[in-house]
């Protein structure tokens, strides 16, 4: 690896030259001047050259039950994937007959979607958490309905019992790794060992067009959607990120990654860049959670990442351990070229906090990058370089992508129209239909807002989502995500989430998805906290009012200005849809199931309960504004 971290990097004045449209309609939209070069059309054609040219490279590892590494070459993934398609192409399955993955990250996860990519078989990583967390199994039951799955596989068998037996399945061939009462159960070591005939003419009548996976994404109300995910969404995408980020063609990337492969981020982004540029993934047990994250930090502390991938609150943890564990400090540190966060806007603590460990470790600071994308978009449509590096920005699009910016309810939505956008939705014309805008672009659903309007080749900013803003009585609009950043940055550690309430409504207010682990440490507590203790805790109470004045003399606006908070007495509920799988806050969901909170906010008689935000403290001017 080069020495000169700057110049390893690559990037150039011409990485992101864009050119830009202004449109009589007000919409804006911005090119890439660079093409997109040629790539594979189908993405087991990595596997195979990387089989032929690295075959003794390790591919993916795992930590078995005792603690050491598992771990597969290119070489031995590749004979092992091409033993476990010619199982699945005996068995008649198709894109009506998919296979349906149940559980998360592990070996035989890959190794069976690796074999149904190469069959040309469509396969659907589900959320574990649909069969696991759900006391109805009402999800896991929709995709099934949905998807008419012909195999459902489920690693760590047992813990899926219940599903398994509960749901309607009778029919459907059970691939697992432990045999379970009442179920019969086919050995994935059962299916590599069948007899393999000709794979020929399967594998080549794949191609660009060839559904490989179905990616499950949750709407703002209601069951998920099946995106159509092809050979050539991800292959594109894939050239994308090489473009983006220059420096994965200096060596093979080396990630440590957590990320579930039931989201694109994890199973299309970040395996895909192992993949493509012939790198190494160690996959992590861990998460960010109180219970789970040493897993990840004794991950981190054996294996040096080249690039490292997580949300912003496992950077949060992560950035506190780092200064005072060297030897994670000096392991994270020895050979990353780069982080990268998405999902959420990155707290400006945080980000300091990581700039300082990188400076005191290695003399300089390790880039930070960032982008927007969608399950739908394969998934990344714009990109950041260090010099955009700041929390909110999303950068410019990536080549091969043609953005347009479309007024949107006094906002700009992004749309996009790309190879790595999705065909549609699986079995949903009216929901396909309803994705595309008049000249095919897909709609992200996200505001940007520029970050110069004289010159929207300086890049872009996250400016919340399209149907999550509302207006309050005056008529002016309350924009729900950049305050819920802001919200969430003010009370940290505290919150974990917030909602933020007012449709129609005098003023703003908020309900609070306390962090029960910090508020633990906040207030001293001998016993972990819980949602309903903290709900009335009038010490916790009096913390989060002085933060939200604060906030308030900083933004006394009424659009910004939050009057009155309440925390939620229960967790986010799966089944009800207020939170994912992957822990993101369905705000709708939320603000529904959750009424009479919000009614109270407005109520006349302010309950102990509800903090109470004392505007007095605002100048005479600013009171009057923020009324």
């Amino acid at each position: 690896m080069r020495n000169d971290m700057s110049d390893a990097l690559q990037w150039t004045p011409d990485s992101f030259r864009t050119a830009y449209e202004r449109r009589a309609d007000g919409a804006l939209l911005l090119k890439p001047s660079a093409t997109l070069p040629p790539y594979p059309g189908r993405l087991m054609d990595f596997l195979s050259l990387w089989a032929a040219t690295a075959p003794d490279r390790c591919l993916v590892a795992r930590r078995g039950r005792d603690g050491e590494w598992r771990s597969l070459t290119y070489a031995q993934t590749l004979e092992r994937v091409q033993r476990i398609a010619a199982a699945l192409i005996t068995r008649g399955l198709s894109a009506d007959r998919p296979i349906l993955i149940a559980s998360g990250n592990s070996i035989e996860h890959l190794l069976l979607a690796f074999g149904a990519s190469w069959a040309g078989i469509p396969y659907c990583p589900m959320s574990p958490a649909y069969c696991l967390s759900s006391s109805d199994l009402g999800t896991a039951r929709y995709v099934v309905k949905l998807l008419t799955p012909g195999l459902v596989a489920a690693f760590d068998t047992p813990a899926f019992a219940r599903a398994l037996m509960h749901l309607e399945l009778s029919d459907i061939e059970i691939v697992g790794d432990a045999d379970i009462d009442g179920r019969a159960v086919t050995m994935l070591s059962m299916l590599e060992a069948n007899p393999t005939p000709s794979l020929e003419a399967a594998h080549d009548a794949t191609g660009p067009d060839t559904i490989v996976k179905f990616l499950l994404t949750s709407g703002s109300t209601g069951h998920p959607k099946a995106v159509i995910t092809t050979n050539r969404m991800l292959c594109s995408n894939q050239m994308m990120l090489r473009q983006s980020m220059p420096f994965l063609v200096d060596e093979p990337p080396v990630l440590v990654d957590w990320l579930p492969w039931n989201h694109t981020f994890g199973g299309s982004h970040n395996v895909g860049i192992v993949l493509c540029n012939g790198g190494t993934l160690y996959i992590d047990d861990g998460k960010p959670t109180p219970n789970a994250i040493s897993q990840t930090i004794r991950n981190l502390r054996e294996i040096p990442p080249t690039i490292y991938f997580n949300v912003p609150k496992g950077f949060e943890m992560i950035a506190q351990r780092l200064p005072e564990d060297d030897e994670l400090r000096r392991s994270f540190y020895r050979r990353l070229r780069a982080y990268f966060f998405a999902g959420a806007s990155l707290a400006q603590h945080t980000w300091d906090a990581l700039d300082a460990m990188s400076v005191r470790e290695r003399g300089e600071k390790t880039p930070m990058l960032s982008g927007l994308g969608a399950t739908e978009t394969g998934p990344s449509v714009t990109f950041t370089t260090p010099a955009m590096g700041r929390s909110g920005v999303i950068g410019l699009p990536a080549n091969g992508s043609l953005v347009k910016l479309a007024p949107v309810e006094e906002k700009l939505e992004i749309r996009v129209r790309s190879p790595s956008v999705t065909p549609g939705y699986w079995r949903q014309p009216e929901l396909t239909a309803a994705a595309f805008d008049s000249e095919g672009f897909y709609r992200l659903g996200d505001a940007v807002r520029l970050l110069d309007p004289e010159n929207p080749t300086h890049g872009l900013a996250f400016d919340g989502r399209i149907g999550e803003d509302f207006k309050l009585a005056n008529g002016t609009w309350v924009s729900v995500g950049p305050l819920r950043a802001e919200l969430i940055a003010t009370l940290s550690p505290l919150a974990q989430d917030v909602v933020i309430a007012g449709l129609n409504a005098d003023y703003v207010t908020a309900l609070i998805i306390p962090d029960c682990a910090s508020c633990t440490r906040a207030l001293g507590l001998s016993n972990p906290a819980t949602f309903e203790t903290l709900m009335h805790d009038r010490e916790l109470l009096e913390m989060l009012r002085r933060k939200l004045e604060q906030h308030a003399r900083k933004n006394p606006a009424s659009t910004r200005c939050v009057r009155r908070a309440a925390l939620l007495p229960s967790a986010p509920s799966l089944d009800a849809g207020e939170v994912t799988d992957k822990g993101s806050i369905n705000q709708r969901a939320v603000l529904r199931h959750r009424s009479d909170l919000v009614a109270r906010l407005y109520a006349k008689q302010v309950t102990s309960d509800v903090v109470d935000v004392n505007i007095a403290i605002l100048s005479e001017s600013q009171t009057a504004e923020a009324r």
